[in-house]
């Protein structure tokens, strides 16, 4: 994966809250959605096998947004024999990439215009539309105010401790959690939070399930138009994306399925508390978006009854 060092880095499409303290009542606060129940807040990464990974975020406690200064960053990314070198401004850039593309495929293949979303840059704790949140649960997608939220040290984690170390990891966390935006804008995830109503446990986990697969098929889909995105100025992002990106993008999606991370926590695997999918459906779905390229034909989780096949 090769980024094009004359695309100018567009920093509107995020807001830096890092060092803001934004966060609202210690730590912690956020349930994450897993089927039915509020899944209380995850105190380790590692442990949060129980909500997953890159998901939605609908419901807290006390809302309300802090805000950013994009100062430092703008500065920053601005100097381009510097800026691909720094992990902020090239996720910046991976952000500006999964939004140009999804600014022309919204209306090409749904039918619908495309509405930005910032993705909100911060450090340890932060204040959002869902309510309060903490680095712990992960990058994470808040339908109330259509802001993407990331502490950029779950990289590290997702490096280190879940065992997938590649860079291409970094712009599919973002292209899975932009998934979710469209799925917002489309009126998927409403849909989703109706059919729960009503059912088990296991059948509300299994629709939970259906909706991270379809954003894990639509970061697919990105992926597959990624050297076609350009910035403001008409340059191409990426200047290649290898083979060896996209298995790094499936080897992040086998480290972060449920029957995975399961087994990593020491458990036995309960396909009856699946919220995000197994390893090979993850891989299965991300895999289906990039060999498609088409997000109508090839994404509706919905309609597939082979997911959530456990091993």
């Amino acid at each position: 994966m090769e980024l094009n060092e004359n695309a100018d880095i567009d920093t509107s499409q995020v807001e830096d809250q890092r060092g803001s303290g934004g966060g609202g009542g210690g730590f912690g606060g956020l349930p994450i959605p897993g089927g039915g129940g509020l899944v209380g807040i995850i105190i380790t990464v590692v442990l949060a096998l129980v909500g997953g990974y890159f998901g939605v975020n609908q419901l807290g406690g006390d809302s309300g947004s802090s805000t950013g200064d994009n100062t430092n960053i703008t500065q920053e990314c601005a100097d381009k024999t510097t800026a691909r070198t720094k992990l902020d401004c090239r996720n910046v850039l991976y952000v500006n990439s999964i939004q140009a593309f999804w600014t022309e495929a919204e209306p090409e293949y749904f039918g619908k215009q495309y509405q930005p979303a910032k993705t909100v840059l911060f450090s340890n704790r932060v204040s959002t539309g869902c309510g309060a949140a903490d680095s712990g649960v992960g990058p994470f997608y808040c339908p109330a105010d259509d802001r993407v939220y990331i502490d950029l040290t779950f990289y590290q984690v997702l490096a280190k401790q879940l065992g997938a170390p590649g860079e291409f990891a970094q712009p599919y966390v973002l292209a899975h959690e932009y998934g979710h935006h469209i799925q917002d804008l489309l009126g998927t995830e409403a849909k989703m939070r109706a059919a729960q109503k009503g059912g088990s446990e296991a059948e509300q986990n299994l629709q939970s399930v259906k909706l991270e697969l379809q954003a894990d098929c639509y970061a697919g889909v990105w992926a597959h138009h990624a050297t076609e995105t350009k910035s403001k100025s008409g340059q191409p992002i990426f200047k290649s994306l290898t083979d060896s990106d996209i298995q790094e993008g499936l080897d992040t999606a086998k480290q972060i399925g449920d029957d995975t991370l399961q087994k990593q926590s020491g458990g036995t695997v309960n396909p009856a508390e699946f919220t995000h999918g197994t390893s090979a459906d993850r891989q299965k779905w991300f895999k289906a978006g990039f060999d498609s390229g088409d997000p109508a034909k090839s994404c509706d989780t919905f309609a597939d009854g082979s997911v959530v096949q456990g091993d």
